[in-house]
């Protein structure tokens, strides 16, 4: 009996679908994999890191002590072990992971936004605005609440400096990403030179404020943890649920606005979170170089440019490359961990420029 045309038609119809249908089930579950991959990495970072110091504790020891301060198991574990792991490697190792993580968040954001490889978490002047409240803070204000006098100073000279580059494009016309990133820089190079002049000003100060811009997590604990998890998870979730949205602007902004996407939003919303939360992250640990910068190159060299796994494997990847930069840093004579970015980055950009990446 011989087949219609219509029903050869069909038949062809259905295997399409069946092949593009079984392409999706292969990519979300590489897509899974992955993230898992990472989840499991960056738990075992944080626990490896954990156990190596001046003591070196046995990670089965770092696990039987947290799951003790968790109420799962009850065992005799030596105190000053539970000491130091509780109160001084742990939340140090958590709070990187978390700083890692939030600066990887905002610069696969801005590479987004910015349609730009070498975008980064600072582009809007946060760093050079988070300094330049630190160091106003460590000069001139008296420390009325304690250590976190300096972090919310930072945190507000980020938070200015990300204001005022919305107002001197509000100022001179519309709101677009090249107008940002123009005024990003003006605003960065103003912020630096009035914070050059308060350093010369205030010489008597300048170890620290140097110190400062250097990047270190020596003051971690978990407050600090407590202050900034819920930024990251806040903004992790925001950025994902414009994941769609920042694919199709990667064709160009007149594709995306014919493709339904709010662009205008976008690009004055995400921005703001994006800065905001690499202030949060410059605020408790200073200015941290190349983690934006480099964590969503590599990942994106991994699991493509499709936002909705670029985004959280950027993420867990910033957060496991902190962690294990931090523990570099703690058995380096507790160097600032920003030097030791700075070193991992460096050499990867020129491997970059060499392969014709950027």
């Amino acid at each position: 009996m011989k087949r219609s045309g219509g029903d050869s038609v069909r038949e062809n119809q259905l295997l399409k679908i069946g092949e593009e249908v079984g392409i999706v089930r292969r990519k979300l579950l590489r897509w899974r994999a992955i993230l898992l991959y990472l989840i499991f990495g960056l738990f075992a970072s944080i626990i490896t890191a954990t156990a190596i110091g001046p003591v070196y504790i046995e990670p089965s020891e770092v696990i039987a002590i947290i799951a003790s301060k968790l109420g799962l198991i009850a065992a005799p574990l030596p105190q000053s072990h539970v000491n130091i792991i509780l109160e001084i490697r742990l939340p140090r190792a958590i709070l990187a992971a978390v700083i890692g993580a939030a600066l990887s968040l905002s610069g696969v954001i801005m590479q987004g936004l910015f349609r730009n490889p070498l975008a980064d978490p600072y582009i809007l002047g946060v760093s050079p605005g988070a300094a330049l409240g630190a160091a106003l803070s460590m000069t001139l204000l008296p420390p009325v609440i304690g250590l976190y006098t300096t972090p919310l100073a930072a945190f507000a000279g980020g938070l200015a400096a990300t204001a005022l580059v919305y107002g001197v494009v509000k100022f001179c016309g519309r709101l677009t990403t090249s107008s940002l990133l123009l005024a990003g820089i003006a605003i960065s190079y103003m912020f630096s030179a009035i914070l050059s002049a308060v350093i010369w000003a205030l010489s008597k100060d300048a170890h620290k404020i140097i110190l400062w811009l250097m990047g270190g997590l020596w003051g971690a604990d978990w407050l600090r943890n407590e202050m900034i998890i819920p930024i990251v998870v806040a903004f992790a979730f925001t950025a994902f649920a414009f994941s769609k949205d920042l694919n199709a602007l990667l064709l160009g902004e007149e594709t995306a606005q014919s493709l339904g996407v709010n662009v205008h939003l976008i690009e004055k919303l995400l921005p703001i979170l994006a800065s905001m939360t690499a202030g949060a992250a410059v605020a408790f640990a200073g200015s941290i170089g190349f983690v934006g910068l480099m964590m969503p190159h590599i990942m994106r060299l991994i699991v493509g440019p499709d936002h909705r796994i670029l985004i959280p494997s950027s993420a867990l990847a910033g957060g496991i490359f902190l962690v294990w930069a931090d523990t570099a840093a703690r058995c380096l004579m507790e160097i600032p961990v920003g030097v030791i970015t700075a070193l991992c980055g460096v050499p990867f950009f020129i491997y970059l420029m060499r392969r014709g990446r950027m």
